[in-house]
């Protein structure tokens, strides 16, 4: 995978112009109604579906050695009880919800985000200018976090459906746990989470904000350890709490009390940057049940490191099972991510901040995350193009490397998307526009 250079203008106008349009086409809801107003097996929201004239990838066309197309074809999809149960010969004439030759896709995952605290769903309000680093905008967090808490359910709901209309059916969440909103900001998120149960699937990360020792959160970590959470989180332990042992012990004994993996934002980018990740390798290989539970988002330390020292990390991060989520950064600042993959390390994306203090850029796509990290890495043949939806599908794909159906398969989780393309290059390169999407066999979208 080779780099190519672009002016940040170019990157910026060529991004932009692939989102336009997304997320507004009609679903197949009023499709599935229309279709079959008295057939309860195919009612949106039902256990039991059938789709025709679903398109699905079936192998590679080549000349040469060289990928040039994507072969598909059109069957039906049959799914009950939230898994595909038979991917049958089409049957154009058959009663059942015609997809229309969309392209289906595994579901996307958005494994990096903040549900807890958004504007989005209010009025717009554009980021204010940043003063103080990360401990001014904790600063700020603390005037206004009071008010944001008095409709945060409600605006995380209407930020679940902005990412089911771009096709994201679940969310991996960090949540404010910090002595401004205590654990409120955690309960009106599970609030949230109980009210699309039935649509949308998430996990948690207890998120100390403004720093384990900095802000004095240790107590209410201990707290939410004992709730409905999955991961221990942290953030920037030398620049917000002084060192990098006494915040990294805590999370790891944290994590290993309460069964819980691990989350650590990390911005560092510099000599702590780097040794927060050895000391955080050390401490998985130390307690290898950690391993495939932890990961550290951003770590943008990888970016600023030399070639051989990111060759070095990237196989120690893979040794150890620690995976990267990374919201694919760009201008001064380009995440070694084809490394990262070259040495088989897990990578993640998510939009993080969606209109909110921090920033305002959130579309709601992680196919258009997965379309920059093709842009940033030159990967703009058909094959490099299909491999980089995994970036969207947290590392599902409908093709192997050598062009073998691998999805989807009896038996597979019916959590899909429907996406106005010809196939995944196409869908990655265009940001195509999300038609339905389907949530544990049901059409949620």
């Amino acid at each position: 995978m080779r780099s190519t250079h672009i002016s940040r203008k170019d990157f910026i106008r060529n991004s932009a112009l692939a989102t336009l349009g997304l997320g507004i086409t009609p679903s197949l809801l009023s499709d599935v109604k229309a279709a079959n107003p008295h057939e309860t097996n195919t009612i949106a929201g039902s256990k039991n579906l059938k789709l025709k004239n679903v398109r699905l990838e079936t192998g590679f066309e080549y000349e040469g050695d060289e990928v040039i197309a994507t072969k598909t074809g059109l069957f039906c999809v049959e799914i009950a009880n939230g898994k595909i149960t038979a991917i049958l010969p089409n049957a154009p004439k058959a009663n059942a919800t015609d997809a229309k030759g969309l392209l289906m896709l595994p579901a996307f995952k958005d494994m990096h985000i903040h549900l807890d605290k958004t504007f989005y769903g209010g009025p717009w309000k554009a980021a204010r200018r940043k003063q103080g680093g990360v401990k001014g905008m904790i600063a700020l967090e603390q005037q206004i976090l009071p008010e944001m808490l008095k409709t945060s359910t409600d605006h995380a709901e209407k930020l679940i459906a902005l990412l089911q209309s771009c096709g994201s059916s679940f969310a991996r969440s960090h949540v404010n746990i910090e002595p401004t909103s205590k654990l409120d900001s955690l309960k009106n998120l599970q609030k949230a989470l109980e009210n699309k149960k039935d649509s949308f699937g998430a996990e948690l990360v207890a998120f100390p904000q403004h720093g384990l020792y900095y802000a004095d959160s240790t107590s209410l970590m201990k707290e939410a350890a004992k709730m409905d959470i999955d991961f221990i989180g942290g953030v920037d332990p030398y620049s917000l709490d002084g060192e990098i042992a006494k915040p990294m012990d805590f999370i790891v004994k944290l994590a290993l009390d309460n069964n819980k993996g691990i989350d650590i934002h990390l911005h560092e980018s510099g000599d702590s940057g780097l040794k927060t990740v050895e000391y955080l390798i050390d401490r998985v290989n130390e307690n290898p049940v950690l391993k495939g539970k932890t990961f550290l988002s951003h770590c943008f330390v990888l970016g600023k490191l030399e070639k051989q020292k990111q060759e070095e990390i990237a196989d120690k991060l893979a040794q150890a099972e620690i995976g990267i989520m990374s919201t694919i950064p760009f201008g001064g600042l380009i995440m070694p991510i084809p490394t990262l993959y070259k040495y088989g390390v897990t990578v993640g994306t998510g939009n993080d901040s969606i209109i909110d203090h921090w920033n305002t850029w959130g579309l709601g796509s992680v196919l258009q995350k997965a379309n920059l990290m093709a842009q940033l890495y030159g990967n703009s043949t058909e094959f490099l193009l299909s491999r980089s939806l995994r970036l969207a599908t947290y590392n599902i794909l409908p093709l192997d490397d050598k062009g073998q159906q691998q999805w989807p398969k009896k038996g597979d989780a019916a959590d899909v998307v429907l996406i106005d393309a010809s196939c995944s290059a196409e869908a990655v390169s265009r940001i195509s526009p999300v038609r339905s999407l389907i949530h544990q066999g049901k059409i949620v979208f």
